[in-house]
């Protein structure tokens, strides 16, 4: 939660150790007890007493608070000891010169906008089918108390042990980074997976099977890229972009998609976009030009179809992974045949389009990507 660094915003600021109100005396008694259970502690201070307890400036307790999406709160006391120790520890890095403000900042923010995003999925989808009455008569609030309680400890540790094994493969990856620059700006494959006419589903389709198809949609696309060596970056309900260090994964996962979503009736096509090159890494996101020119190729390319870059489709080329021409695959076959020898053998093909102007990149020349046989 964060606050109105004025107080009341109007009139004489209240004095910091007179708390306006506490939200005790209106909030929900269900809602107060859930909350204590959570946060294992009840509300005792005022914002401003959280940050003097904390040993924090009012100002940076804002920052923090606001960085990690926690709601202005004026001087209600709404505060616990969990949240003094957060902001103790955030300063503490600070002052001991392990981060600078500005990314103690930035770590508040990410950590805040995925856990809520994580939460609000869990209370949406999972608890609330849980917390259905199992007998008539009873009340979903009646249900709801002992289900967290049961649930709370061990969803915390399972939430950790994720954690840990994403940062150690992240971190894998930093300490693996050719300089220091490579660990901020690298060289990635990048991939948008985009389900065709999804704006006209929604006009046909009830909610809550539109709700099935994005996740039936989202968790194929999720398993696939994991599976597979790529990192999923996000999801956005009809849209899904990924990244891959190298340009023989990430064509492997795009054409593992098509080949799984095409299989399904219930599913629309899909068409998908390529792109390999530089992108900036920020908060868990990617951004830059390589990343833009992955999503243009995704709006024009046809149903389930891939389209690549000729960067991307100098990286096949380059691993091995394709023929630069299939006049060159026809002649190292047949010089192979008269060794007597195996001839190279490729994943994927490569047919390049004609040249097309794309909004904000100029023109460029796209090639489609299939799976060899």
């Amino acid at each position: 939660m964060t606050v109105d660094d004025s107080g009341s915003g109007t009139g004489t600021p209240p004095d910091p150790e007179k708390p306006e109100g506490d939200e005790k005396d209106t909030a929900d008694p269900l809602a107060l007890r859930l909350e204590g259970l959570i946060l294992g502690a009840e509300r005792r201070y005022t914002p401003f007493q959280a940050a003097r307890s904390a040993g924090v400036s009012m100002e940076l307790a804002s920052r923090f608070w606001r960085a990690m999406g926690f709601a202005d709160i004026g001087q209600a006391k709404a505060l616990t000891e969990a949240d003094v120790l957060a902001l103790r520890r955030l300063a503490g890095l600070v002052e001991a010169g392990l981060l600078s403000e500005a990314m103690a900042v930035q770590v508040a923010r990410s950590t805040g906008q995925t856990t809520a995003r994580l939460a609000e999925w869990q209370i949406d989808s999972f608890l609330e089918g849980l917390t259905e009455p199992p007998e008539p008569g009873m009340t979903r609030t009646e249900v709801t108390y002992p289900l967290i309680e049961l649930l709370l400890p061990e969803l915390e540790e399972f939430l950790v042990y994720v954690w840990r094994r994403q940062l150690a493969a992240a971190t894998g990856r930093v300490v693996q980074a050719a300089d220091d620059e490579e660990m901020v700006d690298r060289r990635l494959a990048v991939c948008f997976a985009d389900l065709v006419g999804f704006t006209r589903l929604t006009r046909r389709m009830e909610e809550e099977e539109l709700g099935e198809l994005v996740e039936a949609f989202e968790t194929t696309a999720a398993d696939l890229v994991a599976a597979n060596g790529g990192r999923l970056i996000k999801t956005l309900g009809d849209e899904v972009l990924y990244a891959a260090d190298d340009a023989g994964t990430a064509a492997e996962i795009a054409l593992r998609l098509i080949e799984t979503m095409s299989n399904d009736e219930t599913m629309p096509e899909l068409r998908v976009g390529m792109a390999f090159g530089t992108v900036t890494t920020r908060m868990g996101d990617v951004f830059g030009t390589t990343v833009n020119l992955a999503s243009r190729l995704t709006s024009i390319a046809p149903k389930d179809a891939v389209l690549v870059d000729g960067a991307f489709a100098e990286e096949l080329i380059r691993a091995g992974d394709t023929p630069s021409s299939e006049a060159e695959a026809a002649a190292q076959a047949q010089k192979a045949e008269e060794a007597g020898e195996a001839p190279p053998s490729y994943r994927f093909a490569l047919q390049p389009m004609w040249q097309r102007p794309v909004r904000g990149l100029g023109v460029v020349e796209p090639w489609t990507l299939t799976r060899r046989t």
